[in-house]
C-alpha cells in the first residue's frame, strides 16, 4: 500500500502512547480529579506538610523582618562579595519557574499530548516559584521601602528607574513572564472549576467555584473562546520561556567581570532552568501522584518523558561548563582562565565538584530505561539535580566575586544563618502555596486528560471491536 492511502487510513488507537492507565471513562476522571478537593477533611499528612510548610514561612517572614530592622549587615556580603544568597536564590527560583510554561505553552503548541496529565501541576509551580524568586530582588536593595524605585511611577521626585541596569530589566521580564503564566494557568482551570461549582454540596464552595469559573455553562462558543484565547496565551507565554532567564542572565553576562563576561550564559542559563524546573516538577509529582492516587492520570509514560528531558538539557549543561573552559583557554586572556581555575581548584572548589556531579554526572543515569521508570531513583536524581543547579548559582556568584582583579582585594564568602534561614524559609512559601493549590483547585486538568483518552476519539468503538 502506498504511503498517501496509510495516511488516509484512521488512526488505531491502539497505537498511541497509554496516557490514562486503568478501566477509566470520562466519569471516573472527573471523579479521580474532584475526590482530592471535595474531601471534607484533608488527610493527616497533608496536614503535618502544611504545619511545616506554614512554620517555614513563618521563619521566612520573621528573617525579612529582621532585615528590615537591622540591615544587610546581617547576610555574609562584604567587599568584594556584594552578592550574596539573595540574587542565587532569586535565579534558582526563577529557573525552578521554567518548566511549567514550557510544557502548557510550548509542548501545546507542538501538540505534544503527553503533558495533559502535568501540565496543570507544573503551571501552579512556575507560579509559586516566580512569587518566591520576587521576594529577593525586593529584600536586596537594602532599602526595602524604596523598593517601588525599581518601578516606572510618577513621583515627587521626578526620578525614573535607570532602563540600562540589567536589574531592572529582571524587574519587567520577570513581572511580565509572573502576568502571562498566571493568566494561562487560571485560563486553563475555568472549565475544571464549573465541574467543582456544579458538584458543590456547600454554599460556600458553591458561590467561590461560581465565582472563579467565570458563569462556564460549556457550550459549544464557550469552547471555541477558550481554545482561542489559550492559543493566544500559549502563543505569548512561549517566546517567554527563552527571554526572561535570558535576561536573567544578563546580570551577568554584561559586566565586564571574568567568569560573567560571556556570551554563553544566555542559552546556558535558559538549558538550566528547563533542567532544573522539570526536575522540580518530577520531585513533586512522584509524592503528589502517590499520595492523591492519582498513578492512573499521571503514569509512568509522562515521568519517563519527562526524565529524557532531563536527560537532554543535563547533556546541554554539562557542554555548557566545559566550553566556558575552552573559550577561557582560547581566549588567552590570563585573568578569565584565572577565573575558572579558581572556581575547580580555589577555595570554593568543593562547590563545584558538587554542581558537576549533581548536574553532569547524576542525570546520566537515565541512559537505562529500567532508572527512568523507578520511581524511587528518578526522586533522588530529581533531588541531586535540584541540589546541584543551586551550587551553580552559588558558584557562579561567589567564585566571580571573592578573587578581584587586585589580590589585595579578594576576600572569602561565609553565609551566616539569616541567610540559610532565609533559604530555607523560601522553600517553605513554595511548599505553602504548592499545598494549598492540592487542597482547593483541580491538580489535574480534567478536560485535557479526557481529550487524549480512546473514548475523545472517533472510531474508538469500531477499533475496540475488531481487537
Amino acid at each position: 500500500m502506498s504511503t498517501a492511502a496509510l495516511d488516509q487510513l484512521p488512526e488505531d488507537p491502539s497505537r498511541r502512547p497509554v496516557l490514562v492507565t486503568g478501566d477509566n471513562d470520562f466519569t471516573s476522571v472527573t471523579e479521580k480529579v474532584c475526590r482530592v478537593v471535595e474531601k471534607k477533611r484533608p488527610s493527616i499528612g497533608w496536614i503535618v506538610g502544611f504545619m511545616i510548610s506554614t512554620a517555614l514561612l513563618g521563619v521566612l517572614g520573621a528573617m525579612i523582618a529582621y532585615l528590615v530592622f537591622v540591615g544587610v549587615g546581617v547576610w555574609g556580603v562584604n567587599q568584594p562579595v556584594g552578592w550574596g544568597f539573595a540574587i542565587i536564590n532569586f535565579v534558582f527560583w526563577v529557573g525552578i519557574g521554567h518548566a511549567g510554561t514550557l510544557i502548557s505553552a510550548i509542548l501545546f503548541l507542538f501538540r505534544q499530548k503527553w503533558r495533559t496529565g502535568i501540565n496543570r501541576a507544573a503551571e501552579a509551580m512556575t507560579i509559586f516559584a516566580v512569587i518566591c524568586a520576587g521576594t529577593f530582588p525586593g529584600i536586596h536593595v537594602g532599602r526595602v521601602w524604596f523598593a517601588y524605585w525599581m518601578f516606572p511611577l510618577p513621583n515627587q521626585m521626578a526620578m525614573w528607574p535607570n532602563f540600562r541596569s540589567p536589574l531592572l530589566w529582571d524587574v519587567f521580564a520577570v513581572s511580565t513572564y509572573f502576568t502571562v503564566s498566571l493568566l494561562f494557568w487560571y485560563m486553563g482551570m475555568v472549565p475544571d472549576l464549573a465541574t467543582l461549582r456544579d458538584r458543590a454540596t456547600t454554599r460556600i464552595r458553591q458561590v467561590a467555584y461560581g465565582i472563579f469559573s467565570l458563569g462556564w455553562r460549556g457550550s459549544s462558543r464557550a469552547w471555541h473562546r477558550y481554545e482561542v484565547t489559550y492559543m493566544i496565551l500559549a502563543a505569548l507565554a512561549a517566546p517567554l520561556v527563552l527571554s526572561v532567564h535570558s535576561v536573567v542572565s544578563f546580570d551577568f553576562a554584561v559586566s565586564q567581570l571574568p567568569g560573567w563576561h560571556t556570551t554563553i550564559l544566555p542559552p546556558y542559563f535558559v538549558a538550566g532552568a528547563i533542567f532544573s524546573g522539570f526536575a522540580m516538577v518530577v520531585t513533586l509529582l512522584v509524592l503528589a501522584r502517590r499520595f492523591f492516587g492519582l498513578e492512573e492520570l499521571i503514569t509512568i509514560h509522562h515521568l519517563e518523558n519527562m526524565n529524557k528531558i532531563i536527560l537532554a538539557t543535563g547533556m546541554m549543561v554539562g557542554y555548557a561548563y566545559a566550553m566556558e573552559f575552552f573559550i577561557a583557554w582560547y581566549s588567552g586572556n590570563l585573568t578569565e582562565q584565572f577565573a575558572f581555575v579558581n572556581r575547580a581548584f580555589g577555595p570554593y572548589a568543593w562547590s563545584y565538584w558538587i554542581m558537576v556531579s549533581c548536574n553532569v554526572i547524576s542525570p546520566q543515569f537515565f541512559w537505562f530505561r529500567k532508572i527512568r521508570r523507578s520511581m524511587l531513583a528518578m526522586w533522588i536524581i530529581c533531588i541531586f539535580v535540584n541540589i546541584g543547579m543551586w551550587f551553580e548559582r552559588f558558584v557562579i556568584v561567589i567564585t566571580s566575586l571573592h578573587r578581584d582583579f587586585l589580590p589585595s582585594s579578594w576576600g572569602m564568602y561565609v553565609p551566616t544563618w539569616v541567610d540559610v534561614l532565609t533559604l530555607i524559609g523560601s522553600f517553605g512559601l513554595f511548599f505553602h502555596l504548592f499545598l494549598l493549590f492540592c487542597r482547593f483547585a483541580p491538580f489535574i486538568a480534567a478536560a485535557e486528560v479526557k481529550s487524549v483518552m480512546p473514548q475523545a476519539h472517533a472510531g474508538h468503538g469500531r477499533h475496540h471491536g475488531e481487537h
